[in-house]
């Protein structure tokens, strides 16, 4: 067992559904903890019924719409002013940013879901959702669409293997290499897909 497992199991022991929330809270607007084992260990502790399911569920859910959320209120008050004022130390010039904010409001809603499967863009989704203004609206149905369908795989498939969960790990690191793959094509292609439609347009 790795020596993150055994922290969690034991914030787990200690402080239930509640110690889950929180990690899956600060992974979701930027701070660098791995959720997704934290969900598999609990949705085990569930499956071995140290845990109700339903806390899990509900503690994985509001936890990732949460910290999506505040991530794009920080992204919203201070992402903008910051990339404008520094951002072209690093490449990212003001008219790079003009076109990315043009992207989230075409194809805003279906990368926040996307995003919330590809650890990193996970963690950055809300800010910069928040920095490039997308409308907080949609980006609230987005994110509780992708917050659902997260939740529900990784607390369904944890629970059902029970026991064995530790093999999630594993099955994860194949899956995340072929999502960051997968990812930044899908990322790439609605990029072009919006190019050509304004000069159609």
């Amino acid at each position: 067992m790795s020596a993150f497992a055994a922290t969690i199991e034991g914030l787990l022991a200690h402080y239930g559904a509640a110690a889950l929330f929180l990690v899956v809270t600060l992974e979701s607007f930027g701070a660098p903890l791995p959720g997704e084992s934290a969900v598999i260990a609990a949705s085990a502790a569930a499956a071995a019924g140290k845990l109700p399911l339903a806390w899990v569920a509900v503690a994985t859910f509001a936890g990732a719409v949460l910290g999506d959320n505040i991530g794009y209120l920080i992204g919203r008050d201070l992402g903008r002013p910051v990339i404008l004022r520094h951002g072209a130390r690093f490449g990212v010039t003001e008219g790079a940013l003009a076109r990315v904010e043009d992207i989230m409001r075409r194809r805003g809603p279906i990368i926040v879901v996307v995003a919330r499967f590809v650890a990193l863009l996970r963690q950055l989704n809300g800010l910069v959702a928040g920095t490039t203004g997308m409308p907080w609206p949609r980006f609230l149905a987005a994110n509780m669409l992708g917050a659902a369908l997260w939740t529900g795989f990784w607390v369904t498939l944890a629970y059902k293997l029970g026991r064995e969960a530790d093999v999630l790990p594993w099955i994860w690191h194949h899956l995340g290499l072929i999502a960051s793959v997968v990812a930044p094509l899908l990322i790439l292609g609605l990029v072009v897909a919006g190019i050509v439609g304004r000069r159609r347009g």
